[in-house]
């Protein structure tokens, strides 16, 4: 086993120790944040690319094989539920903004690619978070149209239609380059070349995590009131959406599976919309992306206990 090897499976063994790293380094060091800020949207794209690579094309084509269930909850959630809020925005006259805009874009976003990852975390089965994670970053370009375009400072359908195609852009080359990758180069990996994709992705995730953090430290030290305020709403957005939807699936003939889709539901992949949108929409609600990926990286602490099987 070569030394690098063995440095991706350290950095798999010790995932969550250099996610919580990063998240620290970006905050106590604003410079190292800012130098990273810049390159946010190929790094998430390459995040992307290496959960694909790590799917694999079977694991994808396995995803699609209970496509019924999924897809009606990737429906509820990247449509159903952003259009719903759209609605209760729009009646109490708060739909413009960024709190509006970050909670919408939240809303829309399709599965983390670390969902499966913290459904194991907390001793449950992964695979109905994997088939939420494929089908809903699949149809992310087409469930995010709707939202798109009734969020206001967004701009004009043309806008709004050429960020969609960015963003189907992205996600297309991504998911062609690793399934080629996969189809040649990784045709059958072994369990020694996985676990160095997922020390590999554990890495990029810190690195992105310090980049997300560019608006967190210079708030915490100069806008402690609006930190904290933003902070709240985070935690209250993810942990909020898990435990709403955890009870209510409990109740129904979905309770086995209500653990991964609970997780899915509060855990969204709000940063891939740095890869598809300008930077003068994405930069005013940066404090609000940095602050969720706290409670979504502290997922199973914080709710292992309502998550044990």
């Amino acid at each position: 086993m070569t030394a690098s090897i063995r440095l991706l499976h350290a950095a798999a063994r010790h995932g969550r120790i250099l996610l919580v790293a990063g998240l620290i380094s970006g905050i106590l060091i604003p410079s190292l944040a800012a130098a990273i800020r810049p390159w946010l949207g190929e790094l998430v794209a390459f995040l992307l690319f290496l959960a694909t690579m790590r799917i694999g094309p079977r694991q994808a084509v396995g995803a699609l094989r209970d496509l019924q269930v999924t897809l009606g909850v990737v429906l509820v959630y990247q449509l159903l539920m952003p259009l719903i809020a759209i609605a209760l925005l729009a009646t109490f006259g708060a739909l413009s903004g960024d709190l509006a805009t970050a909670l919408l874009l939240m809303l829309s976003a399709s599965a983390i690619s670390g969902s499966p990852n913290l459904t194991v975390l907390t001793g449950n089965d992964p695979a109905p978070a994997l088939r939420l994670l494929v089908v809903g970053t699949a149809l992310l370009p087409l469930t995010v149209v709707p939202t798109f375009l009734l969020i206001p400072e967004l701009g004009e359908a043309s806008d709004v239609l050429a960020a969609a195609a960015r963003l189907f852009a992205v996600i297309c080359v991504a998911g062609i380059a690793a399934f080629a990758i996969r189809a040649t180069v990784l045709r059958a990996p072994s369990p020694s070349a996985i676990f160095a994709l997922d020390g590999l992705s554990a890495i990029a995730m810190a690195v992105v995590v310090v980049g997300l953090m560019v608006a967190v430290g210079p708030a915490i030290t100069d806008e402690p009131h609006r930190f904290l305020l933003w902070l709240g709403i985070a935690f209250a957005a993810n942990l909020g959406l898990q435990l709403a939807v955890s009870v209510v699936l409990a109740k129904t003939s979905l309770a086995p599976l209500h653990v991964p889709f609970a997780i899915v539901a509060g855990n969204r992949n709000v940063a891939l919309f740095l890869v598809a949108l300008p930077a003068a929409i994405t930069d005013p609600i940066l404090l609000f992306i940095g602050c969720y990926q706290i409670p979504m990286y502290l997922t199973p602490i914080l709710l292992r206990r309502r998550y044990m099987p």
